[in-house]
């Protein structure tokens, strides 16, 4: 093809063997982002050009519109070298200049163009030239590359003969500029204009007659819905009108839906159907089951109850479906007899006969066995528990059994199911209600935004969970570092954080870590400061929790910064000393005092030794005087203020303050000559800083 100026839809299509289902939509996206970059990059299309993503199990492709045969010419001037070097003293080239012009294909001729300007403190030569634009068809091949080594893949793999690699085999590229092929190389492979469609009902090998036909001519003739995001619209809007005519709801489908999108290219769903008595299992089994292996859509009636139907996914469509139906009903049935006989066989041994199986079980080879770890559990809970004034017994039962279904057959076969078996399992031994609850809740919240365990004692057991393994990990110097997380920590810290600050639960946090601490064996955590340090990552991660990093809304650094300064040690009163500060700031008051406290402080850390109380003797000044007073008259009512809990009118009551400080640092020389008068000064001012500060650090506000 021979460049030519004009614009025209371009079309880029990789036709693979079936791709990653749960990668597709990010290669999708990626593939078409570098190949529209690219070319922007070139000059070839606009910085606005719209282009349209398409992924399928068996291709990625993209079209640009507005895409030029060739970039428009452009102006480049490059500076040569220094004019003393580039001239003799007649103005004459000089060897060196003419060698460069030589390198850079200049003719001689252009010398008199170069431009002299001052670059830094010497004078340059400048040369500037008209540059043709790039050729799409120069640039194409190497602009497709470029792109499918961007893509997140994680492991390649070679086919054929030729030395290719790429996540799956390739079969085919299709370069199109508008009607015209744009002849190019990609991973061993021409550039054509034929495309293959659906497997079973595509008509065969399709030529695209132009790239602005590529969709249609795939939905009309290859059977293929090519965007991903309007395949997955398609199953969506068939999904929910056929569970409507069956009057039953869905449940959770997104990320199930997003796998099935990218298996099929056609999709048609049916309704298939399984024995009712299979309902006897746990739902949560049969619902993983058809979820996880079998991909299919589970149904449920109004109260959420499983119902023994469920949607298929077909990629057929076929006017009578009843073999396809069948099919998959006859598939399902042994994984459901499967969980039927793993649950059945679990219920013959109870869960606390189970727990010797889990001494061979390593937890960390530095932290013993899981056996050991029950131990830990089970008093730590127990001491939750009383501090809560929550059941102990119940608390140490739960932990005591909360893993055993560790070393179930259905929890082997389905670790997701972790907790939740172990909580049927437990009601069919005849536990209570309020341990069996525990045992299942004590893996919660298990992500952003999952629910809590309900209840002291189920609070109790999944602190207890979190905090041996943050303590015990960071006991032995195994610290989460950039994104490197392999136990999980993070996730175990904002589990831990959320459970006491959203329950709310009147617990301290250092006290909770040295209980922890105490449950494992002497010698065993010899990290040097690791209490600490564990307290120091959790308030960070508190800091990404109330910024609203996971949520998108959340507070004002400042704020946060102020409150979280002080350490609290009571992650529950958090959210009301936020809320204070908040209002605080809104006072007239409040920019003056931050600055004053801000103030205060670094003065302070300039003094030498530790302030004492101040001496009404010793005040000389009317304004220290009157600080002192009124410090002394506050403080009553702002301590009790700060004991009630009363966050935002003890800051109230400290705003008064503002004129009494004011005319201090206006009269007063803090630092006087006198060492007794300047003692005394910086005494009032710890004093004073000391109460500003109960609630936050006011001078973190200050800009």
């Amino acid at each position: 093809m021979s460049a030519t100026p004009h614009r025209a839809t371009l079309l880029v299509e990789l036709l693979t063997e079936e791709l990653p289902p749960k990668a597709l939509p990010r290669l999708g996206e990626t593939f078409a982002a570098k190949i529209a970059e690219g070319l922007k990059a070139k000059g070839l299309a606009a910085v606005d050009a719209a282009s349209r993503s398409f992924a399928s199990p068996r291709r990625l492709a993209v079209t640009v519109a507005g895409v030029a045969g060739e970039g428009a010419a452009k102006e480049v001037t490059e500076k040569l070298m220094p004019v003393s070097v580039a001239l003799d003293a007649e103005g004459k080239p000089t060897p060196a200049l003419l060698k460069k012009m030589e390198a850079k294909g200049i003719p001689l001729e252009a010398v008199a163009g170069f431009e002299r300007r001052m670059d830094g403190k010497a004078e340059a030569l400048f040369h500037t030239a008209l540059v043709p634009g790039a050729k799409l068809a120069e640039v194409l091949s190497s602009i497709v590359q470029d792109a499918v080594k961007a893509l997140p893949i994680p492991k390649v793999m070679r086919w054929g003969d030729g030395d290719a690699t790429f996540v799956r085999p390739v079969h085919k590229l299709t370069l199109l500029h508008g009607a015209e092929v744009v002849p190019g190389r990609v991973l061993d492979l021409d550039a054509g204009r034929t495309t293959r469609g659906h497997r079973f009902m595509s008509r065969g090998d399709i030529d695209i007659a132009t790239a602005e036909a590529y969709e249609p001519t795939l939905l009309a003739e290859g059977k293929v819905i090519p965007c991903f995001a309007e395949r997955r619209a398609n199953i969506e809007a068939q999904l929910v009108a056929e569970a409507a005519r069956l009057g039953a709801q869905l449940g959770e489908y997104a990320d199930l839906l997003d796998e099935v999108s990218a298996l099929v290219e056609h999709p048609t769903v049916y309704v298939g159907e399984f024995e009712a008595e299979f309902l006897a299992v746990p739902q949560e089994c049969l619902i993983l089951t058809m979820r996880a292996n079998q991909k299919y859509f589970p149904l449920f009636d109004a109260q959420g109850r499983l119902q023994n139907r469920f949607l298929i996914v077909s990629n057929m469509n076929v006017a009578n479906p009843v073999n396809i139906v069948a099919g998959n009903a006859r598939v399902v049935r042994p994984r459901l007899s499967d969980a039927r006989f793993f649950y059945e066989q679990d219920k013959k041994q109870k869960l606390a006969a189970r727990l010797p199986r889990l001494a061979p079980v390593v937890y960390h080879n530095k932290l013993g066995s899981q056996l050991e770890r029950v131990e830990r559990l089970e008093a730590l809970a127990g001491a939750i528990a009383t501090q809560l004034h929550a059941d102990a017994g119940a608390a140490q039962r739960a932990a005591r059994l909360a893993k055993a279904d560790l070393v179930t057959d259905m929890v082997g076969e389905f670790p997701e199911l972790q907790g939740i078996m172990g909580r049927y399992y437990a009601r069919a031994d005849g536990e209570g209600e309020v341990v069996a609850d525990a045992i299942q809740a004590h893996y919660q919240p298990r992500f952003a935004g999952d629910a809590l365990p309900a209840g002291n004692v189920a609070a109790a057991v999944a602190l207890a969970d979190k905090l041996d393994a943050l303590v015990g990990f960071f006991g032995i110097g195994m610290v989460p570092t950039g994104d490197k997380d392999p136990f999980a920590l993070r996730r175990a810290a904002l589990g831990v954080l959320r459970i006491l600050m959203e329950t709310p639960l009147p617990l301290e946090l250092p006290k909770l870590i040295d209980t922890a601490a105490a449950g494992f064996k002497p010698g065993l955590l010899t990290a040097d400061g690791f209490a600490a340090q564990l307290q120091e990552f959790m308030l960070e991660r508190l800091k990404h929790l109330l910024r609203g990093d996971e949520t998108g809304a959340g507070c004002e650094l400042a704020v946060i910064d102020a409150v979280l300064a002080l350490k609290p040690a009571r992650i529950d009163l958090v959210p009301a000393k936020l809320a204070a500060v908040e209002a605080f700031r809104a006072l007239p008051e409040a920019d003056a005092l931050a600055a004053a406290n801000k103030r205060i402080v670094n003065i302070l850390k300039k003094a030498e030794g530790a302030p004492g109380e101040p001496d009404l003797a010793l005040l000389q000044e009317e304004a220290e005087k009157a600080l002192f007073h009124q410090v002394v008259d506050v403080a009553p009512l702002v301590r009790s203020h700060v004991d009630n809990e009363n966050y935002t009118e003890a800051l109230c009551v400290l705003a008064g303050l503002r004129d009494a400080v004011d005319r201090f640092f206006d009269d007063v020389m803090v630092m006087a000559e006198e060492p007794l008068t300047r003692a005394n000064r910086l005494a009032l001012l710890n004093q004073l800083a000391g109460l500003m500060n109960r609630v936050a650090d006011i001078s973190r506000l200050s800009a």
